[in-house]
């Protein structure tokens, strides 16, 4: 909140007015840099339901990959923004290549919006830069900059919904409600919301130090202001009115885990599994920490915690159905 004087302010601005009053209309009036205005600069039809977008964005400093899932035609219809993990994808959301969301989205009347290269970033502004991240602005550009430029290109009726996966599923709800205007449903898979409590805080910091990037640098410390002002569980009433869905597994191995295709390359399956499960374990708890929450300050949701289920694709791909099930109609 701005606290400036009124008199002071009253002066600042009739000295803005008077010096504007000198300066030639063509000063005035010329337009701003392409390079500081977000639009799209590329856009790709790769399939009848797939548009692939390369977005300048001046928040973030370099032209941003966007895949776009949309029915096409005039008609309006509403915006689902999904997120990745900590591992997403450079060039194509790992919706696209892992989550089977085109075949599942297609033909469906909404403008399913799937930025790439949110590695590590918990898609929120940083504070200050990181040797492995850089510093990013997520928020300005999923919230700011991207929504009307898809509105406008692929006729969005201005109703949105955000949904996301593990670090995704926790920047959906900060997202949503920090700004619970842009959004009226949201979804998180296998996520942890509350990012405040020792354990909460030390999941953010271990999934960001997966890939070298340091924590502090995103919200400072551990505990202030920036980690709270990021943490839906001190945001609980902006969540009121909105569809919301939470889903996580376990940790316990099921046939799915046992059948799934597992790339030697990313080490022993025994390994993977079993880091698979440890971090399913986590995400659960934490996500059924955050739905007590919302029981306890009547906050209606629709869940599915489920008796097995470790942190893998497979399971996202059911989960998926019932999320944009549960949120759909509120958009």
């Amino acid at each position: 909140m701005w606290s400036i004087r009124s008199t002071r302010r009253v002066a600042v601005v009739a000295a803005v007015a008077a010096v504007a009053a000198l300066v030639p209309a063509t000063v005035a009036d010329a337009a701003p840099s392409k390079k500081d205005v977000a639009r799209i600069v590329a856009l790709k039809k790769v399939t009848t339901y797939r548009v692939d977008l390369t977005v300048n964005s001046p928040s973030m400093g370099k032209k941003m990959r966007v895949t776009v899932l949309t029915p096409g035609g005039t008609a309006d219809r509403p915006a689902l923004y999904m997120l990745d993990g900590a591992d997403a994808g450079e060039k194509v959301s790992d919706w696209i290549t892992k989550g089977g969301a085109g075949r599942y989205f297609a033909g469906r009347n909404v403008n399913v919006v799937l930025p790439a290269g949110g590695e590590a970033s918990f898609y929120t502004n940083w504070k200050s830069k990181d040797k492995a991240v850089g510093k990013p602005q997520w928020e300005t550009f999923l919230t700011k900059e991207l929504p009307p430029l898809i509105d406008k290109k692929f006729s969005g009726s201005g109703r949105n919904g955000v949904l996301g996966l593990s670090m995704g599923g926790q920047a959906a709800f900060a997202l949503a409600t920090r700004h619970p205007d842009l959004y009226q449903g949201v979804a998180s898979l296998s996520g942890c919301p509350p990012v405040t409590g020792p354990a909460n805080e030390a999941y953010v910091r271990a999934t960001l130090a997966q890939s070298g990037a340091d924590a502090t640098k995103m919200w400072g410390r551990p505990g202030g202001a920036t980690w709270r002002a990021h943490d839906p569980a001190y945001r609980i009433d902006a969540l009121r009115g909105k569809a919301i869905f939470l889903s996580s597994g376990s940790g316990a191995v099921g046939p799915l885990d046992l059948t799934a295709d597992i790339d030697p390359k990313d080490g022993p399956v025994d390994a993977q599994i079993a880091a698979g499960s440890a971090l399913e374990v986590g995400a659960n708890r934490c996500s059924l920490e955050f739905a007590a929450k919302l029981r306890v300050e009547n906050v209606p949701f629709q869940s599915n915690f489920r008796l097995i289920g470790t942190h893998r694709w497979d399971y996202w791909k059911r989960d998926l159905p019932l999320a944009w099930q549960a949120i759909a109609p509120a958009l």
